[in-house]
């Protein structure tokens, strides 16, 4: 037996280890991004017609293997289509770089303390009037698309700003603000809409749209309700409910002072998400 395992690791390098270990490392990276995504059920699709393609040629069923075989070539340029939005997140990913441009939370502390506390101001007053808001945070990733749809405003973030964009009575009511650099960049944008079927229905368009550009970026948005002036948050294409002010500040504290990143589980831990669900399934 010591002959054996010595026979095996004797062609085995310290090269061949660490190849063995980033190769370990990026599948389970892959899996952990298809699992959050609704790639997942994509891929238990493409499973089973795998199997049934061995299947087929094991039990000699000619013609259903050729079919089979037909339909995993097509499908090789079919993923490309079905999966683009999960590519394209996936590469955006990976084209993030800190060595670039500065990372999103290099501000001023004073400044960013100050634009918290108008954001609070804000959220509260919109929640409490129950108006709707629906402002993006820009990050990483830049919403030029989205900003070109509405009308630069290039201001300082106060709360009275907001209040008066997100009045009732004006203009750009109905739109998105993004916020760019510490500043009101552009309001009244467009945003795409989530295809997620699993958003709830009492979600109107403007949760579906501040989901759907997270999940097109990078970027975080906070949300107002106006029929419940419940306040949310989505990040990553993960939306939570039923948050209040402190949650929205210690959130916001973090992203513009604390530890940086792009994924959810940076800015909202595990045990965050699941006090939220707590909470939303009791207030419901």
């Amino acid at each position: 037996m010591q002959d054996f395992f010595r026979a095996i690791t004797s062609g085995v390098s310290v090269l061949d280890v660490i190849d063995i270990l980033i190769v370990a490392f990026l599948i389970y990276k892959i899996l952990g991004f298809i699992r959050e995504t609704r790639a997942g059920q994509l891929i238990k699709g493409l499973l089973v017609l795998v199997l049934a393609t061995f299947f087929s040629e094991f039990a000699n069923l000619y013609t259903l293997n050729w079919v089979l075989k037909s339909v995993m070539t097509l499908g090789a340029f079919a993923l490309v289509v079905v999966f683009q939005p999960e590519l394209r997140r996936g590469l955006e990913y990976l084209g993030r770089s800190k060595l670039l441009k500065p990372g999103f939370g290099q501000v001023d502390k004073e400044k960013a303390k100050h634009i918290i506390t108008e954001f609070i101001r804000a959220i509260e007053t919109f929640s409490k009037d129950r108006t709707g808001a629906l402002i993006v945070l820009e990050r990483e990733t830049a919403l030029t698309d989205m900003t070109d749809s509405g009308t630069i405003i290039d201001a300082e973030i106060s709360a009275e700003l907001l209040g008066n964009l997100f009045y009732e009575g004006s203009p750009l009511h109905d739109g998105a603000v993004i916020i760019r650099e510490g500043r009101v960049f552009a309001a009244g944008c467009v945003l795409p809409l989530s295809q997620n079927k699993t958003i709830g229905k009492e979600l109107g368009t403007r949760h579906r749209a501040g989901i759907g550009i997270t999940e097109h970026s990078d970027a975080l948005t906070l949300i107002v309700s106006e029929e419940t002036g419940i306040i949310s948050m989505a990040v990553d294409g993960k939306l939570s409910r039923f948050l209040d002010t402190k949650t929205v500040e210690k959130t916001l504290l973090k992203m513009y002072l604390g530890n940086q990143g792009s994924e959810a589980k940076k800015f909202f831990p595990p045990v965050f998400f699941k006090k939220i669900r707590r909470k939303s399934d009791a207030e419901k």
